[in-house]
Order: C-alpha cells, then sequence, then structure tokens
C-alpha cells in the first residue's frame, strides 16, 4: 500500500512546487506570443540538460568507471 502511496506522490507537485507554479502564471500571463515561444523554448532546453546531469548521475552511480575498464591497461 505504501508503494501505491509513493508512485501517487511521484506524480503530485509539493506545496511549495505548487506556489512556484502559481508565481510563474503571473510573470508570463503579460507576455506576447515571441516572448512566450522563446520562454518555452528556453524552458524545454534547460529540461534536457536537467535530464543529462540525471543520465550522468546515474550513470556515475551504477557503472563506476573500473567497472567499464575505464584508466586500465
Amino acid at each position: 500500500m505504501d508503494n501505491i502511496n509513493d508512485q501517487n506522490a511521484i506524480g503530485q507537485l509539493s506545496l511549495e512546487q505548487q506556489f512556484q507554479l502559481q508565481v510563474l502564471q503571473i510573470e508570463i500571463e503579460d507576455l506576447n506570443l515571441e516572448q512566450a515561444k522563446e520562454y518555452l523554448l528556453e524552458a524545454f532546453r534547460q529540461i534536457l540538460i536537467k535530464d543529462n546531469l540525471w543520465k550522468e548521475m546515474l550513470k556515475e552511480c551504477y557503472w563506476p568507471s573500473w567497472e567499464l575498464g575505464v584508466g586500465s591497461s
């Protein structure tokens, strides 16, 4: 049962994240179409960078360099 609750929590925003989303909504309310497009592209670029960072961290955790033979003769 705890596992189901944990899975539901993953898809939910924390109270702080909900607040951040409301602040963002107010900030972007008056953007014109061109500004909105630029904002969306930058946000997506940052998401991709975050994905890359996660992938690198997972590689470091699960595939240490000694296991891959990196640095060995």
